[in-house]
Protein backbone atom coordinates (compact mmCIF):
# COMPACT_ATOMS: atom_id res chain seq x y z
CA UNK A 1 0.00 0.00 0.00
CA UNK A 2 1.18 3.51 -0.79
CA UNK A 3 1.88 6.18 1.80
CA UNK A 4 -1.02 8.22 3.12
CA UNK A 5 -2.41 10.44 0.37
CA UNK A 6 -5.44 12.45 -0.60
CA UNK A 7 -8.37 10.12 -1.38
CA UNK A 8 -8.77 9.59 -5.09
CA UNK A 9 -11.52 11.01 -7.23
CA UNK A 10 -13.53 8.76 -9.49
CA UNK A 11 -15.68 5.67 -9.34
CA UNK A 12 -15.72 3.13 -6.52
CA UNK A 13 -18.10 0.21 -6.05
CA UNK A 14 -19.32 -0.82 -2.60
CA UNK A 15 -21.12 -4.06 -1.73
CA UNK A 16 -22.64 -5.54 1.42
CA UNK A 17 -24.97 -8.30 2.46
CA UNK A 18 -26.23 -7.52 5.94
CA UNK A 19 -27.37 -9.52 8.93
CA UNK A 20 -30.69 -10.45 7.30
CA UNK A 21 -28.90 -11.75 4.17
CA UNK A 22 -31.86 -10.52 2.13
CA UNK A 23 -29.70 -9.65 -0.87
CA UNK A 24 -26.41 -8.15 -1.99
CA UNK A 25 -26.59 -4.35 -2.05
CA UNK A 26 -24.26 -2.88 -4.66
CA UNK A 27 -23.59 0.82 -5.15
CA UNK A 28 -21.51 2.55 -7.82
CA UNK A 29 -20.32 5.83 -6.30
CA UNK A 30 -18.50 8.81 -7.79
CA UNK A 31 -16.27 10.76 -5.39
CA UNK A 32 -14.71 14.16 -5.86
CA UNK A 33 -11.00 14.56 -5.18
CA UNK A 34 -10.18 15.20 -1.53
CA UNK A 35 -13.82 15.92 -0.71
CA UNK A 36 -15.15 13.38 1.83
CA UNK A 37 -18.55 15.08 1.95
CA UNK A 38 -19.16 15.08 -1.80
CA UNK A 39 -20.24 11.89 -3.51
CA UNK A 40 -22.88 10.78 -5.97
CA UNK A 41 -24.70 7.47 -6.20
CA UNK A 42 -24.42 6.61 -9.88
CA UNK A 43 -26.43 3.40 -9.58
CA UNK A 44 -27.59 1.15 -6.76
CA UNK A 45 -29.17 -2.27 -7.02
CA UNK A 46 -29.96 -5.24 -4.77
CA UNK A 47 -29.27 -8.73 -6.11
CA UNK A 48 -31.05 -11.75 -4.68
CA UNK A 49 -29.15 -14.66 -3.21
CA UNK A 50 -29.54 -18.16 -4.55
CA UNK A 51 -32.16 -19.58 -2.15
CA UNK A 52 -30.13 -22.62 -1.06
CA UNK A 53 -26.99 -20.54 -0.49
CA UNK A 54 -28.93 -17.96 1.51
CA UNK A 55 -30.41 -20.70 3.70
CA UNK A 56 -26.95 -21.97 4.63
CA UNK A 57 -25.58 -18.45 5.23
CA UNK A 58 -28.48 -17.54 7.50
CA UNK A 59 -28.11 -20.80 9.44
CA UNK A 60 -24.40 -20.10 9.99
CA UNK A 61 -25.10 -16.52 10.98
CA UNK A 62 -27.60 -17.69 13.58
CA UNK A 63 -24.98 -19.80 15.32
CA UNK A 64 -25.12 -22.99 13.29
CA UNK A 65 -21.96 -24.90 12.47
CA UNK A 66 -20.55 -25.76 9.07
CA UNK A 67 -20.72 -29.47 8.45
CA UNK A 68 -17.04 -29.53 7.48
CA UNK A 69 -14.10 -27.36 6.58
CA UNK A 70 -14.77 -28.32 2.97
CA UNK A 71 -18.29 -26.90 3.18
CA UNK A 72 -17.10 -23.68 4.79
CA UNK A 73 -14.41 -23.21 2.15
CA UNK A 74 -16.95 -23.83 -0.60
CA UNK A 75 -19.39 -21.32 0.92
CA UNK A 76 -16.60 -18.74 1.04
CA UNK A 77 -16.01 -19.10 -2.70
CA UNK A 78 -19.73 -19.31 -3.57
CA UNK A 79 -20.30 -16.08 -1.64
CA UNK A 80 -17.42 -14.38 -3.46
CA UNK A 81 -18.76 -15.55 -6.82
CA UNK A 82 -22.16 -14.06 -5.97
CA UNK A 83 -20.56 -10.73 -5.01
CA UNK A 84 -18.50 -10.71 -8.21
CA UNK A 85 -21.60 -11.42 -10.29
CA UNK A 86 -23.41 -8.55 -8.56
CA UNK A 87 -20.55 -6.16 -9.36
CA UNK A 88 -20.50 -7.24 -13.00
CA UNK A 89 -24.29 -6.91 -13.32
CA UNK A 90 -24.24 -3.41 -11.82
CA UNK A 91 -21.50 -2.20 -14.14
CA UNK A 92 -23.25 -3.72 -17.16
CA UNK A 93 -26.47 -1.88 -16.33
CA UNK A 94 -24.59 1.35 -15.68
CA UNK A 95 -22.67 1.02 -18.94
CA UNK A 96 -19.37 1.41 -17.09
CA UNK A 97 -16.22 -0.56 -17.93
CA UNK A 98 -14.38 -2.35 -15.14
CA UNK A 99 -11.27 -0.35 -16.03
CA UNK A 100 -13.09 2.85 -15.03
CA UNK A 101 -13.59 1.68 -11.42
CA UNK A 102 -10.77 2.40 -8.97
CA UNK A 103 -11.72 -0.33 -6.50
CA UNK A 104 -14.45 -2.49 -5.04
CA UNK A 105 -15.11 -2.38 -1.31
CA UNK A 106 -16.73 -5.68 -0.30
CA UNK A 107 -18.07 -6.33 3.18
CA UNK A 108 -18.86 -9.97 2.49
CA UNK A 109 -21.29 -12.00 4.58
CA UNK A 110 -20.88 -12.28 8.33
CA UNK A 111 -21.05 -15.86 9.55
CA UNK A 112 -19.83 -15.21 13.10
CA UNK A 113 -19.22 -12.07 15.15
CA UNK A 114 -17.65 -12.58 18.58
CA UNK A 115 -15.86 -9.32 19.44
CA UNK A 116 -16.05 -10.05 23.17
CA UNK A 117 -14.56 -13.52 22.78
CA UNK A 118 -15.88 -16.85 21.58
CA UNK A 119 -17.72 -19.48 23.56
CA UNK A 120 -14.80 -21.80 22.80
CA UNK A 121 -12.56 -20.20 25.43
CA UNK A 122 -13.89 -16.67 26.01
CA UNK A 123 -10.48 -15.07 25.46
CA UNK A 124 -10.03 -14.74 21.71
CA UNK A 125 -12.35 -12.19 20.08
CA UNK A 126 -12.93 -12.48 16.35
CA UNK A 127 -15.24 -11.56 13.52
CA UNK A 128 -15.59 -13.50 10.29
CA UNK A 129 -16.99 -12.32 6.97
CA UNK A 130 -16.77 -14.77 4.07
CA UNK A 131 -16.61 -13.90 0.38
CA UNK A 132 -12.97 -14.15 -0.73
CA UNK A 133 -11.78 -10.78 -2.04
CA UNK A 134 -9.21 -12.48 -4.26
CA UNK A 135 -12.00 -14.22 -6.16
CA UNK A 136 -13.94 -10.96 -6.55
CA UNK A 137 -10.83 -9.21 -7.91
CA UNK A 138 -10.09 -12.09 -10.26
CA UNK A 139 -13.62 -12.32 -11.65
CA UNK A 140 -14.25 -8.57 -11.92
CA UNK A 141 -10.81 -7.38 -12.99
CA UNK A 142 -11.06 -4.63 -10.35
CA UNK A 143 -8.88 -4.13 -7.28
CA UNK A 144 -10.91 -5.33 -4.31
CA UNK A 145 -10.66 -4.35 -0.67
CA UNK A 146 -12.28 -6.90 1.66
CA UNK A 147 -12.17 -8.16 5.25
CA UNK A 148 -12.62 -4.69 6.76
CA UNK A 149 -13.59 -5.62 10.31
CA UNK A 150 -10.82 -7.88 11.56
CA UNK A 151 -8.09 -5.24 11.89
CA UNK A 152 -10.27 -3.21 14.25
CA UNK A 153 -10.98 -6.32 16.34
CA UNK A 154 -7.25 -7.10 16.43
CA UNK A 155 -6.76 -3.58 17.82
CA UNK A 156 -9.17 -4.30 20.67
CA UNK A 157 -12.32 -2.99 18.99
CA UNK A 158 -15.65 -4.51 18.09
CA UNK A 159 -15.09 -4.19 14.35
CA UNK A 160 -18.53 -2.58 14.21
CA UNK A 161 -20.23 -0.41 13.40
CA UNK A 162 -17.99 0.86 10.59
CA UNK A 163 -20.34 3.42 9.02
CA UNK A 164 -19.99 6.25 11.59
CA UNK A 165 -16.98 7.89 9.90
CA UNK A 166 -18.91 7.95 6.62
CA UNK A 167 -22.08 9.18 8.35
CA UNK A 168 -20.14 11.93 10.09
CA UNK A 169 -18.66 13.12 6.81
CA UNK A 170 -22.01 13.31 5.01
CA UNK A 171 -24.72 13.80 7.64
CA UNK A 172 -23.23 15.73 10.56
CA UNK A 173 -24.28 19.31 11.35
CA UNK A 174 -22.71 21.99 13.56
CA UNK A 175 -26.19 23.33 14.29
CA UNK A 176 -27.94 20.35 15.89
CA UNK A 177 -27.47 16.97 17.53
CA UNK A 178 -28.27 14.27 14.99
CA UNK A 179 -28.29 10.49 14.93
CA UNK A 180 -27.94 8.31 11.86
CA UNK A 181 -29.93 5.11 12.34
CA UNK A 182 -29.22 2.07 10.20
CA UNK A 183 -32.17 -0.33 10.19
CA UNK A 184 -30.62 -3.49 8.84
CA UNK A 185 -30.99 -6.92 10.37
CA UNK A 186 -29.41 -5.30 13.40
CA UNK A 187 -30.02 -1.64 14.26
CA UNK A 188 -27.11 0.67 14.91
CA UNK A 189 -26.69 4.35 15.67
CA UNK A 190 -24.10 6.91 14.70
CA UNK A 191 -24.40 9.76 17.19
CA UNK A 192 -23.50 13.07 15.54
CA UNK A 193 -23.51 15.80 18.19
CA UNK A 194 -23.19 19.42 17.08
CA UNK A 195 -20.19 19.57 19.41
CA UNK A 196 -18.28 16.64 20.73
CA UNK A 197 -17.14 13.18 19.75
CA UNK A 198 -18.84 10.98 17.18
CA UNK A 199 -19.97 7.71 18.72
CA UNK A 200 -21.75 4.64 17.41
CA UNK A 201 -23.01 1.26 18.56
CA UNK A 202 -25.49 -1.52 17.83
CA UNK A 203 -28.81 -1.34 19.67
CA UNK A 204 -30.10 -4.85 18.98
CA UNK A 205 -32.53 -6.27 16.43
CA UNK A 206 -34.09 -4.12 13.73
CA UNK A 207 -35.39 -6.51 11.06
CA UNK A 208 -33.69 -9.85 11.73
CA UNK A 209 -36.26 -11.27 14.16
CA UNK A 210 -39.26 -9.92 12.25
CA UNK A 211 -37.85 -11.29 9.00
CA UNK A 212 -37.25 -14.73 10.48
CA UNK A 213 -40.74 -14.84 12.03
CA UNK A 214 -42.34 -13.71 8.75
CA UNK A 215 -40.44 -16.39 6.84
CA UNK A 216 -41.67 -19.07 9.22
CA UNK A 217 -45.31 -18.00 9.31
CA UNK A 218 -45.86 -16.29 5.95
CA UNK A 219 -43.29 -18.02 3.79
CA UNK A 220 -41.85 -14.65 2.77
CA UNK A 221 -38.49 -13.14 3.63
CA UNK A 222 -39.84 -10.00 5.33
CA UNK A 223 -43.00 -8.41 6.69
CA UNK A 224 -43.98 -6.14 3.81
CA UNK A 225 -44.54 -2.66 5.25
CA UNK A 226 -45.23 -4.17 8.68
CA UNK A 227 -48.63 -5.49 7.52
CA UNK A 228 -48.31 -8.76 9.45
CA UNK A 229 -47.37 -6.93 12.66
CA UNK A 230 -50.30 -4.55 12.14
CA UNK A 231 -52.68 -7.53 12.39
CA UNK A 232 -51.53 -8.29 15.92
CA UNK A 233 -51.33 -6.70 19.35
CA UNK A 234 -48.23 -6.21 21.47
CA UNK A 235 -47.88 -8.86 24.16
CA UNK A 236 -46.57 -6.70 27.01
CA UNK A 237 -45.43 -9.66 29.09
CA UNK A 238 -43.49 -11.15 26.18
CA UNK A 239 -42.01 -7.73 25.43
CA UNK A 240 -40.79 -7.45 29.01
CA UNK A 241 -39.14 -10.88 28.80
CA UNK A 242 -37.42 -9.93 25.55
CA UNK A 243 -36.20 -6.59 26.89
CA UNK A 244 -34.84 -8.36 29.97
CA UNK A 245 -32.00 -9.69 27.79
CA UNK A 246 -28.76 -8.61 29.57
CA UNK A 247 -27.15 -7.54 26.27
CA UNK A 248 -29.44 -4.49 26.10
CA UNK A 249 -28.00 -3.18 29.36
CA UNK A 250 -24.39 -3.28 28.16
CA UNK A 251 -22.73 0.09 27.69
CA UNK A 252 -21.17 1.03 24.33
CA UNK A 253 -19.02 0.16 22.54
CA UNK A 254 -21.01 -2.90 21.67
CA UNK A 255 -22.07 -4.86 18.62
CA UNK A 256 -24.10 -7.97 17.94
CA UNK A 257 -25.56 -10.16 15.22
CA UNK A 258 -27.71 -13.16 14.37
CA UNK A 259 -25.71 -15.37 16.71
CA UNK A 260 -27.28 -13.37 19.58
CA UNK A 261 -30.73 -12.48 18.24
CA UNK A 262 -32.37 -15.37 16.39
CA UNK A 263 -35.58 -17.40 16.48
CA UNK A 264 -34.37 -19.81 19.14
CA UNK A 265 -33.75 -16.77 21.38
CA UNK A 266 -37.37 -15.68 20.82
CA UNK A 267 -38.80 -19.17 21.28
CA UNK A 268 -37.07 -19.55 24.64
CA UNK A 269 -39.15 -16.61 25.88
CA UNK A 270 -42.54 -17.74 24.54
CA UNK A 271 -45.06 -19.28 26.91
CA UNK A 272 -46.89 -21.20 24.18
CA UNK A 273 -50.17 -20.47 22.44
CA UNK A 274 -49.24 -16.96 21.28
CA UNK A 275 -50.81 -15.87 18.01
CA UNK A 276 -48.12 -15.44 15.32
CA UNK A 277 -49.31 -11.94 14.45
CA UNK A 278 -49.11 -10.91 18.12
CA UNK A 279 -45.53 -12.15 18.29
CA UNK A 280 -44.71 -10.17 15.15
CA UNK A 281 -46.26 -7.02 16.63
CA UNK A 282 -44.21 -7.59 19.77
CA UNK A 283 -41.00 -8.07 17.79
CA UNK A 284 -41.63 -4.77 16.01
CA UNK A 285 -42.18 -3.09 19.36
CA UNK A 286 -38.98 -4.68 20.68
CA UNK A 287 -37.01 -3.14 17.82
CA UNK A 288 -38.57 0.29 18.29
CA UNK A 289 -38.33 0.38 22.08
CA UNK A 290 -34.74 -0.90 22.26
CA UNK A 291 -33.66 1.67 19.65
CA UNK A 292 -35.35 4.54 21.48
CA UNK A 293 -34.07 3.47 24.90
CA UNK A 294 -30.52 3.34 23.57
CA UNK A 295 -30.78 6.78 21.97
CA UNK A 296 -32.23 8.38 25.11
CA UNK A 297 -29.50 6.83 27.23
CA UNK A 298 -26.64 7.96 25.00
CA UNK A 299 -27.78 11.21 23.32
CA UNK A 300 -31.01 12.43 24.93
CA UNK A 301 -30.96 15.83 23.21
CA UNK A 302 -31.11 14.37 19.69
CA UNK A 303 -33.10 16.65 17.42
CA UNK A 304 -33.08 14.67 14.19
CA UNK A 305 -32.92 10.94 13.44
CA UNK A 306 -31.88 10.05 9.90
CA UNK A 307 -32.86 6.49 9.04
CA UNK A 308 -31.48 4.22 6.34
CA UNK A 309 -31.36 0.51 5.58
CA UNK A 310 -34.05 -1.97 4.63
CA UNK A 311 -36.15 -1.12 7.67
CA UNK A 312 -37.15 2.23 6.19
CA UNK A 313 -39.51 0.27 3.93
CA UNK A 314 -41.39 -0.86 7.03
CA UNK A 315 -43.64 2.15 7.55
CA UNK A 316 -45.07 0.65 10.73
CA UNK A 317 -41.60 0.57 12.29
CA UNK A 318 -40.80 4.14 11.24
CA UNK A 319 -44.17 5.35 12.53
CA UNK A 320 -43.58 3.66 15.87
CA UNK A 321 -40.14 5.23 16.18
CA UNK A 322 -41.61 8.66 15.44
CA UNK A 323 -44.34 8.12 18.04
CA UNK A 324 -41.80 7.13 20.69
CA UNK A 325 -39.58 10.12 19.83
CA UNK A 326 -41.97 13.11 19.70
CA UNK A 327 -39.10 15.45 20.60
CA UNK A 328 -37.13 14.62 17.42
CA UNK A 329 -37.73 14.64 13.68
CA UNK A 330 -37.57 11.10 12.31
CA UNK A 331 -36.90 11.01 8.57
CA UNK A 332 -34.87 9.04 6.06
CA UNK A 333 -31.50 9.95 4.59
CA UNK A 334 -33.27 10.60 1.28
CA UNK A 335 -33.85 14.14 2.56
CA UNK A 336 -30.06 14.59 2.40
CA UNK A 337 -29.50 13.09 -1.03
CA UNK A 338 -28.57 9.60 0.17
CA UNK A 339 -30.75 6.71 -1.01
CA UNK A 340 -31.67 4.88 2.24
CA UNK A 341 -31.38 1.49 0.56
CA UNK A 342 -27.74 2.00 -0.43
CA UNK A 343 -26.12 4.13 2.28
CA UNK A 344 -24.24 1.15 3.71
CA UNK A 345 -23.04 -0.07 0.30
CA UNK A 346 -21.91 3.49 -0.45
CA UNK A 347 -20.08 3.44 2.85
CA UNK A 348 -18.03 0.41 1.80
CA UNK A 349 -17.11 2.19 -1.43
CA UNK A 350 -15.91 5.04 0.81
CA UNK A 351 -13.97 2.62 3.03
CA UNK A 352 -12.22 1.13 -0.01
CA UNK A 353 -11.25 4.66 -1.04
CA UNK A 354 -9.86 5.32 2.45
CA UNK A 355 -7.84 2.10 2.38
CA UNK A 356 -6.26 2.81 -0.99
CA UNK A 357 -5.26 6.26 0.27
CA UNK A 358 -3.70 4.74 3.39
CA UNK A 359 -6.27 6.45 5.61
CA UNK A 360 -8.10 4.99 8.63
CA UNK A 361 -11.65 3.74 8.30
CA UNK A 362 -12.53 3.13 11.95
CA UNK A 363 -13.36 5.50 14.80
CA UNK A 364 -11.97 4.29 18.14
CA UNK A 365 -14.68 6.27 19.95
CA UNK A 366 -17.18 3.99 18.20
CA UNK A 367 -15.57 0.57 18.12
CA UNK A 368 -13.39 0.74 21.21
CA UNK A 369 -10.18 0.02 19.26
CA UNK A 370 -6.94 1.31 20.75
CA UNK A 371 -6.38 3.63 17.80
CA UNK A 372 -7.13 4.59 14.23
CA UNK A 373 -6.45 1.82 11.73
CA UNK A 374 -6.34 1.40 7.96
CA UNK A 375 -8.88 -1.36 7.37
CA UNK A 376 -9.17 -4.23 4.95
CA UNK A 377 -7.02 -6.40 2.73
CA UNK A 378 -6.25 -5.18 -0.80
CA UNK A 379 -6.45 -7.67 -3.65
CA UNK A 380 -5.00 -6.07 -6.81
CA UNK A 381 -6.88 -6.17 -10.09
CA UNK A 382 -6.40 -9.25 -12.24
Amino acid sequence: MSETSTPAAGLFLGMISGTSADGIDAALVRFEAGAPTRCELVLGRTYAWDAALRERLVALGQGGDARSLEELGTLDIQTAEAFAAAAQALLAEAGVAASAVAAIGSHGQTVRHRPAGAAYDGRHPFTWQIGDGAVIAERSGIATVADFRRRDVAAGGHGAPLMPAFHAALLGSPAQDRAALNLGGIANFTLLPARGEVRGFDTGPANCLMDAWALRHLGQAFDDDGAFAAQGRVDVDLLARLLDEPWFALAPPKSTGREQFHLAWVEARLRGGERPQDVQATLLELSAVSIVQALRAQQPATQRVLACGGGVRNRALLARLAALLPEAVVETTAAYGLDPDFVEAMGFAWLARQTLAGLPGNLPSVTGACGLRVLGTVHPAA
